[in-house]
């Protein structure tokens, strides 16, 4: 694919800042856990917290309690509030997968690059500012009042950018979280970082790269 996109729009978390929940995970609980505990824990985590951005808006703080409350309950673990919280506080501290700096350098000067985030508004400049290389526009869930994978947090980023989804290439790691919705929405063009998150899913239409660097070729710079 060579595609000349009027915008083009990124997942953050995961995709570009390495969003290191698991390690976050591991630091509070490989004491008590066993290695096979703490992986099912760690996956019951990931699980929890797409299971609760699917409903109505709430702060991201709430989604990290919710989730971690129920992976608790779930595993046989005593859930603490102040274990959440410090969860929550390590995100903004994450920088960029070491690919990410370099590999949006070779665009950022050529085309408009622009962070769909289920983040915080005062929590994402921090992420942002660790990528090294300019981006042009941050759309948040709570701006959106709605977090990825729902339409309405990519719907409410055309609004602002005042295009739609032929004018976009969109960059993700996850399927769940990002391509699935972006190819119901009619966003052709789509870029997945295979960074281990998810198994290939052909179905849904991307051009695959393991790191940002092959990035500027598929949009022939």
């Amino acid at each position: 694919m060579t595609f000349r996109p009027k915008f083009i729009t990124f997942d953050c978390h995961g995709t570009m800042i390495f969003f290191d929940m698991a390690g976050a995970a591991r630091a509070h609980y490989a004491d008590t856990l066993t290695p096979e505990q703490l992986d099912k824990f760690i996956t019951d985590f990931s699980a929890y917290r797409l299971d609760e951005v699917l409903g109505a808006w709430k702060p991201y703080a709430d989604i990290v309690h919710n989730a971690l409350e129920r992976t608790c309950k779930r595993n046989g673990v005593a859930f603490d509030p102040a274990v959440a919280a410090d969860i929550y506080s390590r995100v903004p501290t994450w920088g960029p997968h070491p690919d990410v700096p370099a590999g949006l350098a070779k665009v950022a000067h050529k085309i408009p690059m622009v962070a769909l985030t289920n983040s915080m508004n005062d929590q994402i400049p921090h992420n942002i500012e660790k990528l090294g290389a300019p981006i042009a526009h941050v759309y948040t869930a709570e701006s959106a009042g709605a977090y990825k994978p729902q339409m309405q947090a990519f719907e409410y980023m055309f609004d602002m950018l005042g295009c739609g989804p032929e004018d976009v290439l969109h960059v993700s790691s996850s399927f769940r979280y990002d391509l699935m919705t972006a190819h119901d929405l009619g966003i052709k063009n789509k870029v997945w970082v295979n960074r281990g998150h998810e198994p290939a899913n052909p179905y849904y239409g991307y051009t695959e790269i393991k790191d940002l660097s092959d990035l500027a070729a598929i949009v022939g710079l």
